[in-house]
C-alpha cells in the first residue's frame, strides 16, 4: 500500500480519481489547492503525487517544482487538459515523472501509478557499487552524483537515466530500452520524454550542453555515455 496525494480542484474529477486509486488499496490524501497539497507533502510521507496543473492560487507546476526541490524519490504524475508538446515539456522540466492528458481512462492512470511506484521502490533499494571516472563520482547507494567534487542535483528520473547509462558505458542505448528501464514496460508515453530528460541532464553536467562530451546522441537511435580518462 502506498500513500498517494491527489491535487485536483474539480470535485467530480477528484472523487473519480480517488475511488479508482482506493480500489488498489492505497491510502489517498486529497487537496483542492496547491497550498493544501504542499502542506500535506510537508506533514505526510507521500510516495506519489497526482497533480492537476490549472488551479486557483499556485498551480500544479509550482507544486511539482517545490516537491522535487525537496524530494528526489517521490513519484509525480501531471494530470491535465493541457496537451500541447510544449505543455508536456514544461511539465517534465518541472520534475514530473509522467504526464497524462484529460480525459483519461482509470485503467491507464492505475497502470502508470503502478509503474512509477515500482520504480520508486527500485530506486530506494538500489545498492549497486560506485562509479568513478573523469570528473564524475556516482554513489549508487546514496544516489549522489558529483562533478569535480561538486554535487549535481538530480531528480529520481534523471538519476535513473544516469545510472542506466553509466552501467552501460560506451554502449549505445536506444530510446526504447531507456523507456523500458526507467519508466517501465507498461509506460504509454512517447520517446520525447527521454529526449526532454536528456536535455535537462546535459544542462547540469555538460560543460557546453550544445556540444555534449559525455552523453552522446546516436542519431535516430538513442544515447551513449562515454567519459575519457
Amino acid at each position: 500500500m502506498a500513500n498517494i496525494l491527489v491535487l485536483e480542484d474539480q470535485v467530480e474529477i477528484r472523487e473519480f480519481i480517488v475511488i479508482n486509486i482506493k480500489r488498489q488499496n492505497h491510502q489517498v490524501f486529497v487537496a483542492g489547492t496547491g497550498e493544501e497539497a504542499l502542506e500535506i507533502v510537508h506533514n505526510e510521507n507521500i510516495d506519489l503525487a497526482v497533480l492537476d496543473i490549472m488551479l486557483p492560487g499556485i498551480d500544479g507546476l509550482v507544486v511539482c517544482k517545490e516537491i522535487r526541490r525537496n524530494n528526489k524519490y517521490m513519484g509525480i504524475i501531471m494530470l491535465t487538459a493541457k496537451g500541447l508538446d510544449s505543455d508536456k515539456e514544461e511539465g517534465f522540466l518541472s520534475g514530473a515523472d509522467d504526464y497524462i492528458i484529460k480525459p483519461f481512462s482509470p485503467k491507464e492512470l492505475i497502470l502508470r501509478i503502478d509503474a512509477i511506484l515500482r520504480r520508486v521502490d527500485m530506486l530506494k533499494s538500489d545498492t549497486d557499487s560506485r562509479y568513478s571516472k573523469g570528473p564524475f563520482v556516482i554513489d549508487y547507494d546514496s544516489r549522489m552524483l558529483t562533478k569535480d567534487g561538486e554535487e549535481v542535483e538530480l531528480t529520481q528520473i534523471e538519476f535513473s537515466i544516469i545510472s542506466f547509462l553509466t552501467k552501460n558505458e560506451d554502449k549505445s542505448i536506444s530510446r526504447e530500452e531507456m523507456l523500458d528501464e526507467v519508466w517501465g514496460e507498461n509506460f504509454y508515453g512517447s520517446f520525447k520524454i527521454v529526449d526532454v530528460n536528456i536535455r535537462r541532464i546535459r544542462k547540469k553536467i555538460e560543460d557546453d550542453p550544445s556540444e555534449p562530451k559525455y552523453i552522446k546522441t546516436i542519431w535516430g537511435y538513442g544515447y551513449r555515455w562515454s567519459v575519457d580518462e
